[in-house]
């Protein structure tokens, strides 16, 4: 199964089961947690500069698997209409070193 949504540039971003596998592998905490990654994806609090031209999407979560987090999820995009989920993952801060891209 692959789920579709819409950055916040409008670009659709794949999740494919072959990422959420990945993910999954990596952090198990993520089981039950891709529909707040597609949240996350689509309605991020705010997106930072990734590694080798990715995006990072942050939105925090008062309440997960862990504790009160923030979800990170890091998307590539491809051309003007299209793009995937690279990984996922909870973390208790964000990289305050990367730049902000969204919202200017």
């Amino acid at each position: 199964m692959v789920s579709t949504v819409g950055d916040v540039g409008g670009w659709p971003i794949r999740l494919s089961d072959e990422r959420w596998g990945h993910i999954v592998r990596r952090h198990p905490e993520m089981r039950t947690e891709r529909a707040r990654v597609l949240e996350t994806v689509s309605q991020p609090h705010y997106i930072l500069e990734g590694d080798r031209g990715t995006l990072m999407a942050v939105r925090l979560y008062d309440r997960t698997p862990l504790t009160r987090k923030h979800c990170v999820v890091v998307y590539r995009r491809i051309g003007l209409s299209d793009g995937f989920v690279v990984t996922a993952y909870f973390t208790s801060s964000t990289a305050r070193w990367r730049r902000t891209i969204w919202p200017a």
